[in-house]
């Protein structure tokens, strides 16, 4: 079987996404508990990385989700509008009493020795009531889809939203279409939907359609049940554990032509240490290890996937699409919020070795 990917050069959309779109009230370093105010993010990874090809990378893309009609889906409707991304929206409406909601997320950022906490509301959740038929996936490819992306997290929300990924991901493979899928293991979530078992069973069944898997060692190990190396890594910034797992990983599920991931160390919620490692086609590439100052750590994985995609859709090289995602992450942490404010620019600076002298 072929490792190369092929990506098609045209398209009405570069990527479209699957996913639940999610908003994020945010305290900033002051407990939630203790909270008087907060900034309000909308989020959610496959939407994340959307949004990113989009406003920094300039790409045409699309998310397919659940949409309430009330104040907070208009609120969360008009930062997709404002992103640059085009919506393919099945509507509900609320009730006021049962739902159905778009789900929350709440957070504090930390502070030096102080992790972060993040918790949240998916209860009666819009899009965990997404189920196969809800959108017209011949319709919505006829334009032409360069890539596809869907993640775990939506996967693992009801019974019915894994199999919303599956019709998706054999209607963008019968298009043309490159399928990426972020295996995100949540285990709190797999919990709620059948546990660890149940999750392997359904993972597998999504990633025979896919080309390029994104997913850390754990995701690989608990996600696909894939055994672990006989050798712990050194250091979370060590990749040989992680490389160890491919060949395990590829010869359950051949197709697959790409596997990435993030590294980082946390010495403390505002220093990190940050690289990247993807193996290509049966080659590895590591990201150079940079310090970072952080600001806000959520979404930085979103971040090098959307760079590190960019990188792909756009032909550069396998070593500069990694390093491109690698920029892309890490100049996202150090923004509020859960999508970029990051340029193209200042990505292929970063990428290239540039530094925080002032710019005039």
């Amino acid at each position: 079987m072929s490792k190369s990917l092929v990506i098609r050069k045209d398209g009405a959309l570069d990527l479209l996404s699957l996913g639940a779109l999610v908003h994020r009230l945010d305290t900033g370093v002051i407990p939630f508990r203790k909270a008087t105010e907060c900034r309000i993010h909308v989020s959610g990874g496959e939407f994340n990385v959307a949004a990113n090809l989009a406003d920094c990378f300039r790409l045409r893309t699309g998310i397919a989700s659940a949409m309430v009609d009330y104040p907070i889906g208009d609120l969360i409707a008009e930062r997709v509008r404002a992103m640059g991304v085009q919506p393919f929206y099945k509507h509900f409406v609320h009730d006021g009493v049962t739902g159905p909601n778009m789900a929350a997320v709440y957070s504090d950022r930390g502070h030096g020795m102080r992790a972060p906490v993040v918790f949240y509301n998916r209860s009666n959740e819009a899009a965990a009531r997404l189920k196969p038929g809800d959108f017209d996936w011949k319709k919505i490819f006829s334009g032409g889809v360069r890539w596809f992306h869907s993640g775990g997290i939506f996967a693992a929300l009801s019974e019915t939203t894994a199999e919303v990924v599956i019709e998706a991901m054999q209607a963008a493979k019968a298009a043309g279409a490159v399928v990426s899928f972020d295996l995100n293991y949540r285990e709190k979530l797999w919990s709620i939907s059948g546990g660890a078992a149940r999750a392997v069973q359904v993972l597998d069944r999504i990633v025979k359609n896919v080309d390029v898997l994104v997913g850390n060692e754990e995701d690989l190990q608990k996600g696909l049940g894939i055994a672990g190396p006989e050798v712990a890594a050194k250091s979370k910034l060590d990749s040989s554990a992680f490389f160890g797992m491919i060949d395990r990983a590829v010869a359950k599920h051949p197709q697959i032509k790409v596997v990435a991931t993030t590294l980082r160390e946390v010495h403390s919620t505002n220093r990190h240490s940050w690289s990247a490692v993807a193996w290509i086609g049966g080659k590895t590439y590591t990201a150079p290890v940079t310090d970072l100052d952080v600001f806000d750590r959520v979404g930085g994985g979103d971040g090098f996937a959307s760079g590190f995609f960019y990188g792909l859709l756009a032909g550069e090289s396998p070593e500069e699409a990694v390093k491109l995602g690698w920029a892309h992450g890490a100049l996202l942490t150090t923004f509020p919020g859960d999508t970029t404010m990051a340029t193209l620019e200042q990505v292929r600076a970063f990428a290239k070795g540039g530094g925080a002298r002032i710019q005039r």
